[in-house]
């Protein structure tokens, strides 16, 4: 490799510019070298060969798209001259087998977590409020005013605080049996243990298919069944689709015990808001100071679920920041550890490779089907998983669904697939799953958290402020360039894998140094100081 192209498999008939290449240049790589014809951009990919129209373009060692023009060698591929093409797969699996990180340096290592009953570990200690139906979105709002100024932890409030006040002094008073001090409360949080209140609003919960409104329940139940989260408060109308009792079947699904605290209010029984509200209130202050109760303790990375998250997407994710959460989630399995593989419609070209490492033969015909049944929704409103690149992702070199897919699987690394999970299921097997959830980015790690993780590894090449109520959301960065200019949002600079600073384990096990930090509370995540909780749930539909 030269230090401005790369070569990504021996198979491939393209190069990647690693910075800009001018016209009338050469490169060279190995004992081979390639004219430039016309000016490359960085991130974009010059044709190895000449390509003649129908001749098939690979990177990876894959087919990522399909010439439409003549490309000359040296040329510059663009989406006048390439479309999307992709390879077909079946559900007959053909296993491979790949090296393995060793995990021995990293098997005493451990981080300080929230142990709950259920055997799960927490990387924070929150709270939830969260509506079943979107006509409870005002209250959950007047709830969060209320609680977030009067308990520390946040911004403006409305006339709900002074009954909040009023609880928090008879608290320092002693008259609950805590011994907290009122000079203690005023000074920051009433309650330093919970690392904070989270409020859910959504659009769902009724007016939907019944099939939304199951989804929503599950999704809301692996949230209150979240190891970063010590109980919830739940408003409900009561009329709704999203009825209480369907909640309830889905936490049980979770955990048959319902060990944890969910305090339930239903406003068209309590009647006026004032009589819903004040009980909340009431309720969900008592069952904070039970979560304060909670205190960090050693926990094996065992404990740790990560979710793999990519967004604003870049011609370096599939070369720096992905192969990083690779090698991570790897050593991360080997240490029994879970890791979960989301954004079907980009794996859509590596299909076949993501069935070949299921594990099993059901397994690998699971994510078959999930992968057809989510192609023909989309084909069926006459769109296409071909149609997922963005603006962006195309003007930094991701030009067919084929290569940024391509790239986006590298950060599942190279083991077996233990698990395949369709929305909104819970991940239990320790390894890599397969999760189904679309690529848009809120939406993906909605589900992510829903299904367990309590962290995400979310890489950027354009940069992306998405976070989640309940989990850290860690930024890695796929160039440098980005790091200095928004470093307000990302938390990790994976770019000198691009330049040759360092190298794919490396990156990855600093990577992991920073995981654990994160996961101990001794430091938070950029969207956790700007406080960007995004939360918006699937509903099933075609989401790209």
């Amino acid at each position: 490799m030269s230090e401005s192209i790369l070569q990504l498999d021996a198979r491939d008939n393209v190069l990647v510019a690693l910075a800009p290449l001018a016209a009338g240049s050469v490169v060279r790589f190995g004992a081979q070298s390639c004219p430039v014809v016309e000016a490359i951009p960085a991130k974009h990919k010059l044709a190895l060969v000449d390509l003649a129209p129908g001749d098939l373009v690979r990177m990876y060692g894959m087919v990522v798209g399909e010439a439409m023009a003549a490309i000359p060698r040296g040329g510059l591929l663009t989406t006048r001259n390439v479309r999307h093409r992709a390879e077909e797969y079946t559900a007959t699996r053909h296993p491979v087998s790949f090296a393995l990180p060793d995990p021995a340096a990293w098997t005493e290592r451990t981080f300080l977590g929230y142990h709950r009953t259920d055997g799960q570990v927490g990387t924070r200690n929150y709270w939830l409020v969260l509506p079943l139906v979107f006509c409870e979105n005002r209250n959950v709002e007047r709830m969060r005013e209320a609680l977030e100024e009067e308990l520390g932890y946040g911004i403006a409030g409305n006339s709900y605080r002074d009954h909040v006040r009023s609880l928090v002094e008879q608290l320092t008073k002693g008259h609950t049996g805590n011994t907290a001090k009122p000079a203690q409360a005023r000074a920051g949080r009433v309650f330093p243990n919970v690392d904070g209140i989270r409020f859910l609003t959504h659009e769902g919960g009724c007016g939907g298919t019944r099939q939304d409104a199951q989804a929503l329940c599950g999704l809301l139940a692996g949230y209150i069944h979240h190891p970063n989260v010590a109980g919830a408060t739940v408003l409900s109308l009561g009329c709704q689709h999203a009825q209480a009792a369907m909640l309830m079947d889905e936490l049980r699904a979770r955990d048959p015990q319902m060990r944890k605290p969910v305090l339930v209010f239903d406003q068209q029984k309590a009647g006026r808001e004032k009589a819903l509200m004040t009980r909340a209130l009431d309720e969900t202050f008592a069952a904070l100071a039970e979560a304060n109760q909670a205190k960090r303790a050693p926990a094996p990375l065992s404990a740790l679920t990560v979710g793999l998250k990519c967004g604003g997407s870049d011609g370096f994710s599939g070369i720096s920041a992905n192969p990083a959460l690779g090698y991570l989630s790897d050593l991360l399995g080997e240490l029994g550890g879970k890791t979960l593989l989301s954004e079907f419609p980009e794996l859509h070209g590596v299909e076949q490779e993501m069935i070949n490492r299921c594990a099993s033969d059901a397994l690998a015909q699971r994510f078959y089907d999930l992968m057809h049944a989510y192609s023909a929704r989309a084909r069926a409103v006459h769109s296409g998983f071909e149609m997922n690149p963005s603006p962006g992702n195309i003007e930094d070199g991701l030009i067919t669904d084929a290569i940024k897919s391509a790239g986006a699987a590298r950060k599942g690394g190279v083991a077996p697939v233990r698990d395949v999970l369709d929305f909104p299921e819970y991940a239990k097997t320790p390894g890599l799953s397969l999760l189904c959830t679309p690529g848009n980015d809120v939406e993906c790690v909605t589900a992510q958290a829903g299904a367990g993780a309590n962290l995400v590894l979310f890489t950027t090449g354009l940069g992306t402020p998405t976070g989640n109520p309940v989990a850290p959301v860690i930024k890695v960065s796929t160039n440098s360039t980005l790091a200095e200019r928004m470093g307000d949002i990302i938390d990790f600079d994976a770019g000198g894998i691009v330049t040759g600073a360092t190298t794919i384990a490396a990156c990855a096990e600093k990577l992991l140094d920073l995981c654990i930090e994160v996961a101990s509370g001794k430091c938070e995540t950029r969207a956790e100081v700007f406080r960007q909780n995004d939360f918006i749930p699937w509903k099933r539909g075609v989401s790209l």
